[in-house]
């Protein structure tokens, strides 16, 4: 199995971007209001992102991109990650904090992990409690990491000010509360939805294979353990016995319904 970890970072980083201006200005909901004839100007006072504080969770090829972008708005970064050096976050401007300094210096809050059991629910009822009142959160990562029932009491207490969600526990997400939410702003997983994006993945997929039948070295590899595994000198007469059982298979299964039991004798 191949992936393209590269190819859609740039398009999820600048969402990630737009999603903290809306989130700013409230542009979405104003956009809505005008669609529906009105002029509330006073209704959607916004906050301008000079001098305030972004914390970026997971340093990672989004995560810096992000930091980079939105430093351009003179937002000061911090961040946490646990396998980039706090030396080498320093090279693109983020100071590193650990979670329990990051909660209450942060104006924003952006995520970009991948969904595991440490990272499932990083924002929860805890979290948000040590959080500064209004704390803005944005996801465009995975679902979970943002617990969707401790994210929804937050905005209904204003302990958090609003939320800017790509990504959902269920896609689409039939409980509609969240996405209902006046301040939230959502899409539906628009991350890697750019031109440029799938066409840079294409690209880097049809080399990959490339490289795989010219005997090249792989890179994007999922299963590489396995395949390591698989092509060692000693699970190579199992391939064999395999292919030759596959052979045999495919001549008589096109006549014989039922199931075939292989029985292997010894250690390996």
């Amino acid at each position: 199995i191949l992936s393209t970890p590269t190819g859609n970072s740039l398009s999820a980083a600048e969402l990630t971007c737009g999603m903290i201006l809306c989130l700013a200005r409230q542009i979405p909901q104003a956009a809505a209001s005008m669609k529906e004839g009105k002029w509330d100007r006073k209704k959607y006072m916004g906050m301008e992102l000079n001098g305030k504080t972004l914390g970026v969770l997971g340093l990672g090829r989004i995560g810096r991109e992000v930091a980079t972008r939105m430093q351009a708005f003179g937002m000061k970064t911090i961040g946490y990650d646990p396998i980039i050096s706090p030396e080498a976050s320093a090279t693109f401007g983020v100071e590193q904090l650990p979670l329990e300094q990051i909660w209450p210096r942060c104006d924003f809050i952006t995520v970009h992990t991948p969904l595991l059991p440490s990272t499932t629910g990083l924002l929860n009822d805890s979290t948000f409690a040590k959080c500064r009142r209004g704390v803005q959160v944005v996801n465009c990562a995975r679902g979970g990491i943002v617990d969707e029932g401790a994210l929804l009491r937050a905005l209904r207490s204003g302990q958090c000010g609003g939320a800017a969600l790509d990504v959902f526990t269920q896609e689409p997400p039939k409980d509609r509360d969240l996405v209902n939410h006046p301040n939230v702003i959502c899409c539906p997983h628009l991350g890697a939805s750019t031109h440029e994006a799938q066409s840079r993945c294409g690209k880097e997929i049809a080399t990959q294979i490339v490289d795989m039948a010219t005997g090249k070295g792989l890179a994007g590899i999922v299963n590489g353990q396995a395949l390591s595994k698989a092509f060692a000198p000693q699970t190579k007469p199992w391939i064999a016995l395999a292919r030759a059982l596959g052979t045999v298979l495919c001549t008589v299964g096109k006549k014989v319904q039922g199931s075939v039991q292989i029985c292997t004798l010894g250690e390996p």
